[in-house]
């Protein structure tokens, strides 16, 4: 029998990735770690770039109007998820990048002066081709007690992020349950680094969305 999956990512992506899981007739467990609130910002000029980096989907969401006097620039997403919600935004995607920014920045696609709308937790800042980089969002923690911590034993936790694998860590640490209770499935080695030692055992997607997380799981399980 297939353990649950446990999805830890805040709204409206938890409830995207548990339908998809339930639609494999699979048993999905809903606990965020964190929620996603809109920041206050002021769109910049935009004649002072000349393309539109958004690496999560939530710069979307949660960018409010400021986003429409950014509306004419090209945009480099990272991400399928973040390419289609874009998209669907409106907004002309130029170039969809596989894996992280790094890679996709990499590729010559003729942009030198890049603004980046994202969270306030990122690793991207202002350098190089970035010119600027704004915080339209903050992913905020959300209280977890030792009661909902626990039905994790036995799961499959689904790892979106680095933070998210850092907090999952310090809360079994800190209320006590099993890292070796659980096992992972993470977006990438990094965010499976993130997570630290002594977990069941970690798989690791292919490409960094959920139908490969799944995949690499079901593997770990089978192979």
């Amino acid at each position: 029998m297939t353990p649950p999956f446990a999805v830890l990512r805040p709204e409206p992506g938890n409830a995207a990735t548990v339908g998809r899981i339930e639609a494999l007739g699979l048993c999905a467990i809903r606990l965020p770690l964190f929620e996603i609130r809109a920041l206050g910002w002021t769109a910049p000029n935009p004649a002072a770039f000349d393309a539109l980096l958004l690496t999560s989907a939530n710069a979307v969401r949660f960018a409010g109007p400021g986003l429409e006097a950014l509306r004419h620039l090209p945009v480099l997403t990272v991400g399928a998820r973040t390419a289609d919600i874009s998209r669907a935004a409106g907004l002309d995607v130029m170039a969809a990048g596989k894996s992280d920014a790094a890679s996709l920045l990499a590729r010559d696609h003729g942009f030198t002066r890049i603004l980046h709308l994202g969270g306030r937790e990122r690793s991207i800042e202002a350098g190089g081709l970035i010119a600027r980089a704004i915080a339209v969002y903050a992913s905020e923690t959300l209280p977890v007690t030792a009661e909902a911590l626990a039905t994790l034993e036995g799961s499959i936790a689904l790892l979106h992020s680095a933070r998210a694998a850092t907090r999952l860590g310090d809360l079994a640490d800190e209320q006590g349950l099993p890292r070796s209770s659980v096992a992972l499935a993470a977006f990438s080695p990094a965010v499976a680094a993130a997570a630290g030692a002594g977990w069941a055992w970690v798989a690791t997607a292919a490409t960094p969305n959920d139908a490969a997380l799944l995949d690499a799981a079901r593997a770990r399980l089978t192979g």
